[in-house]
């Protein structure tokens, strides 16, 4: 994780101790066994489901003994729940810190700009991706509305708020119902994306493979979108 981001996420570390979700001791810890930590419950929690973590499992992968872990969370389910904090925190605060560029792109360059740059931040977070796929993909009722809903509303509010700007700017035909369209296009994008960080969703959606490289198929998405609405 760059240096830039640890910031957001040592900000909100406090903030989350403020909460009683972790312990100062963990937030004394360096950076890098924190992120060690973090990393440890996120790939426990998407290789084997978030209800299904093992506090020994997690301590092996961080490093650390079991006993340190309950000095930095009272029980596993605040080792859990301030994971989730965490992430989604994070998480929403990188995708808010983009939308002001993005929004004021031409909107062809944004969608292509937005779709792309999103995949390769996500290759760069593996562990959380398969977190966030478990959330998104396998229907937990408390993950759906304490992981996904959030993350996914804002998600869609960059579309939205491109498309606004696009308009405004005499982009876009004058006739479409932008917050229909936003819908639309960011259910697209989610699938042209998610199809090149999940292998099981490729396996389905076929959006890539050895003779279909992804700008490719990024390409057409956004060729197809702007015959859609532009002018």
């Amino acid at each position: 994780m760059a240096d830039s981001e640890w910031t957001y996420v040592h900000a909100h570390i406090l903030k989350l101790e403020q909460e009683g979700w972790v312990t100062r001791t963990f937030r004394r810890l360096d950076p890098e066994r924190q992120q060690a930590v973090i990393q440890a419950i996120l790939d426990e929690a998407g290789e084997h489901g978030p209800n299904s973590i093992n506090v020994k499992r997690v301590a092996k992968r961080a490093g650390v003994s079991i006993g340190s872990l309950y000095q930095y969370f009272n029980n596993r389910e605040g080792l859990l729940t301030f994971t989730v904090e965490l992430c989604v925190r994070w998480v929403t605060d990188t995708f808010d810190e983009y939308r002001p560029m993005l929004s004021a792109m031409p909107v062809r360059e944004a969608l292509a700009a937005y779709l792309m740059g999103g995949v390769e931040w996500g290759q760069t977070q593996a562990g959380l991706v398969q977190f966030f796929a478990r959330a998104a993909y396998h229907g937990d009722p408390k993950l759906s509305e304490s992981v996904v809903r959030p993350i996914a509303d804002v998600m869609r509010e960059i579309v939205h708020d491109i498309l606004i700007q696009a308009a405004e700017r005499g982009e876009l035909r004058a006739d479409i119902d932008l917050e229909a369209t936003a819908r639309v296009i960011n259910a697209l994008m989610i699938a042209v994306g998610d199809a090149q960080l999940l292998p099981f969703l490729n396996t389905y959606f076929q959006v890539t493979d050895k003779k279909m490289p992804p700008a490719r198929t990024v390409k057409a998405m956004i060729e197809m979108v702007m015959c859609g609405i532009g002018k």
